[in-house]
Order: structure tokens, then C-alpha cells, then sequence
């Protein structure tokens, strides 16, 4: 697989009133990012809530971004899947799954919970690589799993056959850096995406490739443009764009994703629903700050907020 650069959207799973996954609107969410021009798909991460679905649900979803992304004629589309778990066998299991399906490469997130030891977490991703069928895009977000994959540790990871990247979400911009220069230009077929809209562009500017993104499900054509920008070389256009999306990327994160992201996109009359427990609605307080976060990054609101 060719080396992956660019925007890639961590979509959002929208549910209808009974609370069910609403599969033809997770499709009209894929049309809007591949009309769009968005560079990849990536269903089932924590943006989509994946740890609250069932099975069943997961494979529809798989579907209809492979189908989605197939449809498009000549440009090829990337779906990534989410297939981690603090289980090594059911990520084995899922990312078997996401092969047989048609999933281009696996987006696999660092045992949670768990807290496994630095050579538990290499095995992990060993047994994965080794046994899933899938390319493998490690995805480090300490905030979430409680561990951090250090500098050593992907180094080792990134050495296996099939390991083609990392989603860098620990925001410490120096463990990116050194991600970069340790192992980015080094193997020159190793991705280094941002985990965190915010930190896209300083990621860019040290020689990153990209980001999988919670901004591009509100205005995926701007995110893109920032990329590209950055990608061409033109920082100062790259500089504007990250100032005027500024208070998006922070507003996304006022509560716990994807709470901000699945409301703003109830605002703008696109599928959404509600999130499921033990995530739930924002808290009436949030409701004018987030408001005021898209008026100030001039997100225009298709439906009375």
C-alpha cells in the first residue's frame, strides 16, 4: 500500500430515535466526505463510538464505507478500520473481519485498561500484524487507553512487516518530533498522521503527513485545504487556515468526543442522533460556548440552534 498522506475522517455513527445505528445515514455522512475530496474513511474509532456497538453493527458500517469508497470510479479511497481492543485475539478477530470486508488497512489503538508492559505492547501488534490480514496503523492516545506507546517501543513496532504508520494522539509535540525523525525518515513508506486537529499543523511542519480528523465531519473541505496547503509547502496559507479553524477544533473538545462533534452536526441537519450511554447530551452550560466556537470559525448552522 502506497504511503498514506493527507485528511482522513474519524466519522461519527449517527443513530436514529430508537437508538439504532442509522445505516443509510452513515451513508449520506460517506457520500458528503467522498464528494468532498477527503483522502481516506475511518469508521469504527472512538469518534464513532465503536465500543458501544454491537458486532452486527460494526459489519454494516464496514460495508457501507467499502461500498461507498468503491463507487467513486477511479480515485481510490482508503477505508481504514478500527479493529483495536485490550484483547490481542479479538484484535486479531476484528481486523480478519475488516479484511474480509474489504478494508484497505487497520487502525489499531494500544490495549486499554490493560496497561501492558512495552514488550506486552509490541507482542500485541506482533500478533496483529502477523495474524490479522490487514496493513496496520498503530494509534497512540494515552489519554484514552492509559499508556503511552514511547519512541523505542514504535521503533520496534514499526519494524514489522505490514506496520505502515502511527496516529499520533499523545499531544507531546517533542514525542512526535521525535517519532519523525527516529522512524518517519527513516522508512520511508511509515506515515505519521495527528490524532489531534489542533496539533495538525505543527505535526506538518516537522515533516508529519496528515491527520485523521474529528474537524472534517463538520467541514471536511476546509480541513483538507489546511492539509494540502501544508502538504504544498504554503504555510502561510496553511497558518490562516489553522487560525480561523481554531475555535472549531477547540470547541470539538469541550466535552468528550464525539459529544461536540454529534451535536454540531444535529445543527447542521446532517445524521446524528444521539450519542449511547454512558456517553450522553452536552451539558446545557457547553450548549452557548460550542455556539459561539462556530460562529467564531464562521460554521454556518443549517437548522435553529
Amino acid at each position: 500500500m502506497t504511503r498514506l498522506r493527507g485528511t482522513y475522517t474519524a466519522l461519527t455513527t449517527p443513530f436514529d430515535p430508537k437508538g439504532q445505528p442509522d445505516v443509510e445515514g452513515f451513508r449520506a455522512l460517506v457520500k458528503r466526505q467522498l464528494e468532498a475530496g477527503i483522502d481516506g474513511l475511518v469508521p469504527l474509532g472512538s469518534t464513532g463510538e465503536t465500543p458501544t456497538l454491537e458486532e452486527e453493527e460494526e459489519v454494516d458500517l464496514i460495508r457501507v464505507a467499502v461500498q461507498e469508497a468503491k463507487a467513486i470510479g477511479t480515485r481510490k479511497v482508503p477505508v481504514i478500520v478500527g479493529t483495536g481492543s485490550n484483547s490481542t485475539s479479538s484484535a486479531i478477530k476484528y481486523t480478519r473481519r475488516a479484511a474480509d470486508l474489504g478494508a484497505d488497512a487497520a487502525l489499531v489503538v494500544c490495549p486499554y485498561y490493560n496497561k501492558p508492559s512495552n514488550e506486552g505492547i509490541y507482542l500485541h501488534y506482533k500478533a496483529v500484524v502477523e495474524e490479522g490480514g490487514l496493513p496496520v496503523i498503530v494509534y497512540n492516545i494515552a489519554g484514552r487507553t492509559a499508556r503511552n506507546i514511547d519512541v523505542p517501543t514504535l521503533e520496534r513496532i514499526a519494524q514489522l512487516p505490514g506496520v505502515i504508520g502511527v496516529k499520533e494522539g499523545s499531544g507531546d509535540i517533542g514525542q512526535m518530533m521525535d517519532v519523525i525523525q527516529r522512524i518517519g525518515r527513516k522508512k520511508p513508506d511509515f506515515t505519521v498522521l495527528c490524532g489531534d486537529d489542533a496539533l495538525t499543523l505543527p505535526l506538518m511542519a516537522l515533516g508529519g503527513d496528515g491527520v485523521i480528523s474529528v474537524t472534517s465531519n463538520v467541514v471536511p473541505q476546509r480541513m483538507k485545504a489546511l492539509v494540502d496547503q501544508a502538504l504544498n509547502g504554503d504555510f502561510e496559507a496553511a497558518r490562516l487556515s489553522h487560525y480561523q479553524l481554531l475555535p472549531l477544533f477547540r470547541g470539538l473538545f469541550l466535552e468528550t468526543n464525539p459529544m461536540p462533534v454529534k451535536q454540531i452536526m444535529e445543527w447542521m441537519g446532517l445524521p446524528a442522533g444521539s450519542c449511547r450511554l454512558p456517553l450522553c447530551a452536552l451539558e446545557e452550560s457547553t450548549l452557548p460556548k460550542l455556539k459561539a466556537a462556530l460562529s467564531e470559525a464562521g460554521v454556518k448552522l443549517t437548522k435553529t440552534a
